[in-house]
Order: structure tokens, then sequence, then C-alpha cells
């Protein structure tokens, strides 16, 4: 019996928007047990699969069909970048993720989208762009120095299956930063250039808060596939946010969505939900500037002790509503990356 594609393509990517099914393709061929279902996706789909396969297998069901077989097949693609600039050679994608101002969870958030997109098949690594406040190493448990080949460039260090480089690495952990903008800008390019990246899926960069020179740079040497702008739902944090956001548009470079963090606290011992920091200051800004809001994250204590412990909360508790408020978040980003224009690859690359 012929099964309809367009039936089963209509099944919604579980806790992804309606508007990312377009991230996914479909194949269905008859066999003799039964349909054999294939769904491509172009971002890190590993923790749909199960949640994905029982619908299908419902609506099939439904129809008197049975499900022979279902898999769900991940290949990220590079994206179209700023300007001139072409992705980097082993990096398929940078992600910068940015704020306009200090203490909205930036870096925590960073570690946890990480881990998240690693725990969802993806091949990641994260570089701690904050040259004055590194906070990259002890959120991930990282100590010691990052080897060197060859005296000229870095390994980069890992911790849980994900890759990272920070200056925190290579001073000691007293040492402050006492460097004007062009040294500080000079680190973060070769902390990008000189380290021995594995062959990424994503580059996430914790850029330091504000629109400074740190963040220019980026937007003129460094290929970015997209921004993502995290802020606390207050009006004193989103006005700040916005002027992050505006400066990515000017320098071109694509912004993917908001994250609303600490958005709700829901109390230990009765449950009571309370939003500390406001309501909806995220999905607002999203709606003014015609962005998505890419998710929602909880102020939990949980969040808080995991990173201070070098083990943060996706990872320390994986099964937990905090972590899997992360690893939704981390896949409606990638998926809304997957749906932008692909970078062109030079006819030598492709002849390889």
């Amino acid at each position: 019996m012929r099964v309809d594609v367009s039936n089963l393509s209509q099944i919604p990517l579980p806790g992804l928007p309606a508007s990312l099914n377009k991230a996914a393709t479909w194949t269905v061929n008859p066999g003799p047990a039964g349909a054999e279902v294939t769904v491509s996706t172009g971002f890190p789909g590993q923790g749909l699969a199960a949640g994905l396969e029982a619908a299908v297998r419902e609506r099939l069901a439904a129809e008197g069909q049975p499900l022979a077989s279902f898999s769900l097949v991940s290949r990220v693609a590079s994206h179209a970048v700023q300007g001139s600039l072409s992705p980097l050679p082993r990096v398929r994608n940078v992600i910068a993720v940015g704020s306009g101002k200090g203490g909205v969870g930036k870096s925590t958030t960073a570690v946890n989208l990480a881990l998240a997109l690693a725990a969802d098949g993806a091949r990641v690594g994260v570089l701690d762009a904050d040259v004055y406040g590194p906070s990259i190493p002890a959120m991930l448990g990282l100590s010691g120095r990052p080897d060197s080949p060859d005296n000229k460039s870095i390994e980069p260090m890992r911790a849980f299956g994900v890759e990272a480089m920070s200056i925190g690495l290579l001073v000691d952990q007293d040492t402050p930063m006492i460097w004007r903008g062009p040294m500080a800008t000079s680190a973060l390019t070769q902390l990008l250039t000189d380290t021995l990246w594995g062959d990424l899926d994503y580059l996430l960069i914790d850029l330091p808060p504000g629109t400074g020179d740190i963040q220019l740079t980026l937007a003129q040497k460094i290929p970015v596939a997209g921004a993502v702008i995290v802020t606390t739902p207050q009006d004193i944090a989103t006005l700040d946010a916005k002027k992050a956001l505006k400066m990515f548009e000017k320098v071109e470079v694509p912004v993917l969505g908001i994250i609303e963090n600490m958005a709700m606290h829901t109390c230990s011992h009765c449950g009571h939900v309370e939003h500390l920091f406001g309501q909806g200051g995220g999905e607002r800004m999203a709606a003014q500037y015609g962005v998505p809001l890419l998710g929602s994250l909880p102020l939990d204590i949980a969040i808080r002790e995991q990173a201070d412990a070098g083990q943060p909360v996706v990872v320390a508790a994986p099964d937990s509503a905090v972590a899997q408020a992360y690893r939704q978040t981390a896949r409606v980003m990638a998926a809304t990356l997957a749906l932008r224009p692909r970078a062109s690859v030079p006819i030598a690359s492709s002849l390889v």
C-alpha cells in the first residue's frame, strides 16, 4: 500500500515550532513488512528520534499501515556568513552568543547550549572571547595548560565531549588582563585561528557584554553564520540587548533569535511559578525586531550550583526540566540556522 509522504511530513518535530518543519525532509518507501521511513535534518536531532518515531508509528497505524523501520539522519552543512568572508576550514558554523549587558547569564547559557548540541550528536566547540573575565574553564571544570605540538598552535582542551579554548587556560587564574582594545582583539583572533579545532559542526563564541572592539573584530574578520542574543525579561536588560541586536544587523551578521534567560522561577517547596524579572520581555523584543524567540530558560539554583562545580546542568542532570529547556532551545537555534542559505563551496573544494 502506498504511503502518503505529505501526510507524514506534517507531523511536527517534537518540541519545535511548526515553522521549523522545513528543516527536515522525509523519505518513505513501501516495504514487504510496512513503511520504511527516513527523516533527514539539517541540524543535530538525536534527541528527537524516539518521540518522532512514536508519532510516525501512530500516524501510520491510523491509516492501517505498519512501520517497518525508522531512521533519523542529521547532516549539518556550512551556512552563509557575513560579507565576503568564507567559513573556517574545519568549523562548519560559528555562532556568536552576545548580550547588551553583563549579568544576564550569557556565559552559562553558551556553555549549556554547547553541551546540549553535543548531547544531540553534534561536534561542538566553545571559544571564550571574554578576555577580561574568562569563565568558561571554571564552568567546564578545566585546569592546566593546553598542549602546543609545534610551539605555534595549541590544542583545544576537552570536557564532556566539547572542545574549548579560553585565555583563562593560558594565564594564572588571578591574573588580570589589563589590555587595551587592540590587544584584546588580537588575542581573540589568535585564540580562534591558532587553535587546532577538530572537525566541528558548531563553534559557539561567548562574547563579552556590550558592543565594543571585540564584537567589531568578530564582525569584520571572523566568519559568523549567526548570532543569538541573551537577555533577561526586564526592560533594563532588553534595552541593552536591543543595541546588541542592532549592532549585529549593521555589520550584516544574521541574528538567529533571542534567548530569554531567568524567565521564571519555580519554588522548590510548593511549585509556585514567579517571574522575578518581569514577564514576556524577550518575546516582545523578538516581535519588535522580527526575529524568533528561541527559548525561555528558567532561574534555578541547580544552574548556578552545577556551573560553579564545573559540571553544567545539561550533563549533571540531563533528564531534569532545566536541562531539557536548554536542549530544546539549542535544537530551535540549530534548526533556525539550518533554514538559512548554505555557504557557497569553491569548485576546488567540491572536487576533493
